[in-house]
């Protein structure tokens, strides 16, 4: 919780802070959790969850100090591959002001499907922008 924190004051992940952290980070439909660890400490978060017979990535963050060392792209590889082995459609969503986790979803073959419009966001995001994995 304590990265979670850090992320929400410097990188403003997530938009709107959420009433219990600890749900929020380990939600009940979770097919799994995982963190990666540099130097003995965490570093980035990621959640499988079930929708259905399918699957979602979700709270997909690294800490700020810890970017573009592919930590972000091994969590969501980790995803990939796990929903492969259960079988299930992997999908994502994401907010329109997250420029560099688009990038990173579009550079591991991640397709866009759609956009809606959001009003939860205040004026720091217009649309949610849904992604299909690139193996589904």
């Amino acid at each position: 919780m304590e990265l979670l924190r850090a992320v929400h004051e410097r990188a403003a992940y997530p938009i709107n802070w959420p009433a219990d952290p600890r749900d929020w980070l380990t939600p009940e439909n979770r097919l799994g959790c995982w963190v990666a660890v540099s130097d003995a400490r965490v570093v980035g978060h990621v959640v499988l969850t079930a929708v259905g017979d399918d699957a979602e990535v979700e709270r997909l963050f690294v800490d700020p100090e810890a970017t573009r060392q592919g930590i972000g792209r091994q969590l969501l590889d980790h995803c990939v591959k796990t929903a492969a082995e259960l079988g299930r459609k992997l999908s994502l969503e994401v907010v329109d002001n997250r420029g560099a986790a688009v990038h990173l979803y579009r550079r591991a073959g991640w397709l866009e499907t759609g956009r809606t419009p959001i009003d939860w966001a205040g004026e720091h995001a217009s649309e949610l922008i849904r992604f299909v994995g690139p193996w589904t």
